[in-house]
């Protein structure tokens, strides 16, 4: 089995985790206010989350986030195999990082709060959960792994169908859902944007088939295959999510992630991997990959910057000088905002960069 690193799964990390920063940095915001042009508005669009029913860009920013993971603790899981780790002493680490990954995720949710409260909305939350799922069933055969993932899906369907209680019997309608339903016994509230708790069942289907698209990849089988088995998985998400939606079976909606959204942001996402893979590992066109490396080797740590120093202080304290030296020279109107974003962005990453270089690994 191969054991050189898939630079495409860094590349594909830093990519997720730069645009990610942009947000935080509130330079598609910054775009957006510009409003460029009809048609660039249009494409502004796709760096935010769809209203409800549909799918755009951003949405896909979190199931790549939980197919990576997926893949990445197949490949660290094969490697400590190696070394003498078994899966019931590497069970104790991945259940102590799923506990750190709910504490922060949780621990955020109070940050942005102000104050203590329990919610449950977070990526890393989330993440805690999926992981441990997929993790229980890794040593198992594909497909079982792949049927899992549909029961996974076909339980979302079924409570969000069955389960109908008052004020919240219309299963695919904003705030009357079983989400938001179920989301009133687990914290006693629900989200004002309309996410819901109970997402760790559907998304978890996407870190079980990150974990077989890692498998995949360190296999020995032929780059050709592995790209073409990328690609049927990747299309078959595509036809499968997006078919339910057109047919009127059940909706892309990304909130509350239905089973199609699942299928349809997986396929995109397969998608994009088996492209980064072809690009990176297979034709070597990774001369400034260093770019998006130095911030994949370091996600977590650049997540938790922007969500809590990054809105908190830092971003505020680079646009005090940038946007003052602006002033000075005489540049206003809303393209002050824009450069002090990417000026903030910037910074993040050069911050990735400085920890990369001095080979520092924040881990959680």
């Amino acid at each position: 089995m191969p054991t050189n690193r898939l630079v495409s799964l860094d590349v594909m990390r830093g990519l997720i985790m730069i645009l990610l920063a942009g947000e935080s940095c509130a330079v598609w915001e910054s775009l957006r206010n510009m409003h460029i042009g009809k048609g660039a508005d249009v494409v502004i669009d796709q760096f935010f989350h769809h209203p409800w029913h549909g799918l755009h860009l951003w949405d896909l920013v979190q199931p790549a986030f939980m197919l990576m993971a997926g893949s990445a603790m197949y490949i660290s899981y094969q490697s400590k195999l190696k070394k003498g780790i078994s899966w019931e002493q590497n069970f104790k680490h991945i259940a102590i990082r799923a506990v750190k990954l709910f504490l922060l995720g949780t621990g955020l949710h109070c940050i942005y709060a102000g104050k203590l409260v329990f919610e449950l909305w977070n990526v890393l939350t989330q993440l805690s959960f999926t992981t441990v799922i997929a993790y229980l069933i890794i040593n198992r055969s594909f497909w079982f792994q792949v049927g899992f993932t549909v029961v996974l899906l076909l339980i979302t369907e079924v409570l969000y169908r069955t389960i109908l209680m008052p004020g919240f019997d219309q299963p695919f309608v904003e705030y009357h859902n079983f989400g938001a339903y179920f989301d009133t016994i687990l914290m006693g509230k629900t989200n004002t944007d309309g996410w819901v708790a109970i997402n760790i069942i559907p998304t978890a289907a996407h870190t079980i088939w990150g974990v077989l698209a890692g498998k995949l990849l360190i296999s020995p089988i032929a780059a050709q295959k592995k790209i073409s088995y990328l690609i049927i998985a990747g299309v078959t998400g595509l036809v499968l999510g997006f078919g339910l939606d057109i047919l009127n079976i059940t909706p892309i909606i990304k909130r509350i992630s239905t089973s199609s959204f699942a299928l349809a942001s997986g396929g995109w996402v397969l998608l994009l991997m088996a492209f980064l893979y072809w690009l990176i590992d297979i034709k070597q066109v990774n001369k400034q990959v260093w770019i998006f490396t130095v911030v994949g080797m370091n996600a977590i740590f650049l997540y938790l910057f922007f969500e809590t120093v990054g809105g908190q202080w830092f971003n505020g304290a680079v646009g005090v000088f940038v946007k003052g030296g602006l002033g000075l020279l005489g540049i206003a109107g809303p393209v002050v905002a824009l450069i002090s974003g990417v000026v903030t962005l910037f910074a993040e990453w050069g911050i990735c960069y400085w920890l990369s270089r001095n080979k520092i690994f924040i881990k959680i």
